[in-house]
């Protein structure tokens, strides 16, 4: 069982990026899943780009992007995914699109085909502040998210994939009083909750999750 699982460099006014802080601070394995941790640019095109690379060379069974949603207090697990960039900032190579359609050839939308429900669960039954989120904005974030589903609906098709969003860490909020954040070490356990619970459904599947969302 393979993994390849993702976080983003720092953007916007942050000097630090606390997704590619923790899934860098995951193990190379848990039990028998391998799991490849990779940085990925906060740049709309490239970050996809580099997201297939990956894919291609490393051949995983599971795909987990995660992000930054500073201001949530939870982990949220993204149930959609939509066929849109509209940058309320620019980028870090200083693109802003606006209404623009990330695949011409895609749906509007794709659902992650993670265990969205088990996942949450989990984490709630361990202690880690959890739900599910209806919307993974119009930033980058979303835009990796849809791009590693079409992928996993058009090209790389034996995959499962879906994407994380982990609230700011204490080191960000000291000068945004009122913020809610969480430990880092919370954000790391819970990743391997996620990964293993994913693993867990794909094994027992021994096929494609569909309607994975759900379950």
């Amino acid at each position: 069982m393979k993994v390849l699982i993702t976080g983003f460099d720092s953007f916007g006014n942050e000097t630090i990026n606390p997704s590619n802080l923790a899934v860098n601070s995951l193990p190379d394995s848990i039990g028998d899943i391998i799991i490849k941790k990779v940085t990925i640019p906060t740049i709309f095109k490239k970050s996809s780009e580099v997201l297939e690379k990956y894919i291609a060379e490393f051949s995983p069974n599971i795909v987990i992007c995660v992000g930054q949603a500073g201001g949530r207090d939870k982990i949220t697990v993204e149930r959609v995914a939509i066929n849109i960039d509209d940058a309320r900032i620019p980028d870090n190579d200083n693109n802003s699109p606006i209404d623009e359609k990330i695949r011409q050839d895609g749906e509007n939308a794709y659902f992650s085909s993670l265990p969205i429900k088990a996942i949450v669960e989990t984490l709630i039954n361990n202690n880690i502040p959890a739900a599910i989120s209806n919307t993974a904005g119009t930033f980058v974030c979303n835009h990796i998210m849809y791009e590693s589903l079409y992928l996993a609906n058009t090209k790389y098709t034996d995959i499962e994939t879906g994407f994380i969003h982990i609230p700011f860490i204490k080191e960000q909020i000291k000068d945004k009083p009122n913020t809610p954040f969480m430990d880092l070490e919370i954000i790391i356990l819970a990743l391997k909750y996620i990964i293993v619970t994913s693993a867990e459904y794909y094994k027992k599947n021994d096929r494609r999750i569909t309607g994975g969302k759900e379950h």
